[in-house]
């Protein structure tokens, strides 16, 4: 995958932040033929910014051609319609554009932007990327190349090999134990015959969702939508993907002679949708999701010197949810570490957060949230995407602080409760006899 901007000025234009907004108006955009878009018009710059993404992702990648979603996604830039790899990203260069795609287990998201002047020239570009992917030989045989290269430094990490160990644990057979990159006999067996059918069965009108942001109104961005997405089929082929809960209550340990070991613990997570993810989040902020000033951070870092930082997030996927605690230490002290991670679970489980903790992750989680998702053209294109796949509602910005202000103490107490009960997972790569289970 490659970008282009045109010169220093395009540039200094195009990644210019865009204000935080006390209130992003936010329009629902339907066009002729039933696309939708969610539009926040922004004139103040001659920029366009556009995100969208089709449900599918490397879970639908077929059996024994693991890596094919994300093989494709290095390739859209690569030759469409009648432009060979040159001639389209020598057109992407002259136009001052910026595109690029990438997917993981759920998704395969694009992005692109560009000056609004350039924006019907860029935008027929997107139509042919998505619409009319070449999948030439010799692009295929160069970005097979890069991502097999990857693979091979993966397989001399151990850290990466562990990470990828735990999700074999954790998942099974389930398409969420296999890497997105594949194999380097999956990556090898695709061909691009295997491309234009996977394209095919995955890029459709059913499963595209967009956001937009920038110089562009309502009316035309109707029927720019229909231009560009129109001729993709109506109805995607995606095949079903199974729930699965993370397989807890097991440890994996890969032993390589490193001066550091890592740890990460496992535990149950909360769908999107669940009425106390809230109560969840605010949680977690507490136990290691607020990196300066969570209990993890304090006890580890700041108390004994442990690590250099230790952290917690939920993780939601379409298919299964989990919380994840992960430090890194020295390899002698990983069992003490271990031990005052431990203690740090059983006093948030058995005890809860303090009314002055609640009230701090309230505040953090209400005001970082316009800097992290509403910065920028790209976060706000971004956010708007993620708003729709959840569900939220197009109001959901004006309502975000009342659902976070409406979580009692009982409620984040329940949630921990409820999540840390569970006996995690734990995986430890590092020299054999290092951090035993602190019990």
């Amino acid at each position: 995958m490659r970008s282009f901007l045109n010169a220093g000025a395009l540039l200094a234009l195009i990644l210019v932040v865009v204000p935080a907004k006390a209130a992003v108006q936010i329009q629902d955009v339907t066009s002729q033929k039933g696309i939708e878009a969610w539009l926040v018009e922004d004139h103040s710059l001659p920029i366009i910014t556009f995100q969208f993404s089709f449900k599918g992702g490397s879970a639908q990648d077929p059996e024994g051609k693991e890596g094919i979603a994300n093989l494709m996604t290095g390739l859209f830039d690569e030759g469409a319609g009648d432009l060979d790899s040159d001639a389209f990203q020598l057109k992407l260069e002259e136009l001052g554009a910026e595109m690029s795609f990438r997917t993981n287990s759920d998704e395969i998201s694009g992005q692109v932007r560009m000056l609004a002047e350039n924006s019907d020239e860029v935008l027929d570009l997107v139509r042919l990327a998505i619409t009319s992917p070449r999948f030439d030989a010799d692009p295929v045989e160069r970005i097979r190349s890069q991502i097999a290269v990857g693979i091979r430094s993966d397989e001399r990490d151990p850290r990466k090999q562990g990470f990828l160990k735990l999700s074999e644990a954790l998942y099974g057979d389930h398409p969420y134990a296999h890497p997105d990159e594949g194999t380097l006999e999956s990556l090898a067996s695709i061909s691009p015959e295997d491309l234009k059918a996977f394209h095919a069965r995955v890029f459709a009108r059913s499963n595209l969702t967009i956001g937009v942001v920038g110089a562009i109104d309502a009316g035309r961005l109707a029927g720019v939508l229909d231009e560009v997405f129109g001729g993709l089929p109506e109805e995607a082929g995606l095949q079903p993907v199974a729930d699965i809960a993370p397989k807890l209550g097991q440890e994996i340990r890969v032993e390589y002679p490193l001066p550091q070991a890592t740890l990460q613990l496992v535990y149950p997570g909360v769908e999107r949708d669940d009425p106390e993810f809230f109560s969840a989040y605010l949680f977690n902020q507490i136990l290691g999701g607020g990196v300066f000033s969570s209990r993890l951070f304090n006890e580890v870092r700041e108390k004994r010197g442990l690590a250099y930082g230790a952290s917690s997030y939920l993780h939601s996927r379409d298919h299964a949810q989990s919380l994840a605690i992960q430090t890194a230490t020295s390899a002698e002290r990983a069992g003490e570490t271990l031990s005052v991670i431990e203690d740090v679970i059983a006093g948030l489980r058995d005890e809860g957060p303090t009314e002055q903790e609640l009230e701090a992750a309230k505040t953090y989680v209400i005001g970082s949230y316009a800097i992290n998702n509403l910065d920028s053209s790209t976060a706000i294109a971004r956010t708007l995407v993620g708003l729709q796949q959840d569900d939220l509602g197009i109001d959901y910005l004006e309502r975000r602080a009342d659902l976070i202000n409406a979580v009692t103490l009982d409620d984040v107490k329940e949630a921990a409760k409820r999540i840390l009960s569970q006996e995690p997972a734990l995986l430890v790569v590092g020299p054999a006899e290092q951090a035993q289970n602190g019990g």
